[in-house]
């Protein structure tokens, strides 16, 4: 299994209950699939680079953990058809 970094950007419009429900979905799924989350860093409201859906600021997150692909692929799915997940990026660590 190999190390990841899975950086999102919640919206910022969530509750403080919403967001934390959103963060544990996302660990649930690595967790359920055999993988192992090392931690949620939560860097909280921050000012975008640039406007994205007419909006400067997002929640972000960056959660890392150890899994296979299959953990990764689920991941990109999950988080790509979320509403409330502005962006999202995983990157593999050395």
């Amino acid at each position: 299994m190999a190390k990841y970094e899975m950086l999102y950007l919640l919206n910022n419009d969530l509750s403080d209950e919403e967001k934390d429900a959103k963060i544990a979905k996302f660990e649930n799924v690595v967790n359920s699939m055999g993988g192992s989350v090392a931690g949620s860093d939560k860097w909280g409201t921050k000012k975008t680079a640039y406007p994205i859906k007419f909006k400067n600021e997002a929640y972000f997150v960056l959660m890392t953990f150890e899994a296979n692909g299959k953990v990764v692929e689920e991941l990109k799915r999950i988080a790509g058809i979320d509403a409330d997940v502005v962006r999202r990026l995983i990157t593999k660590l050395n």
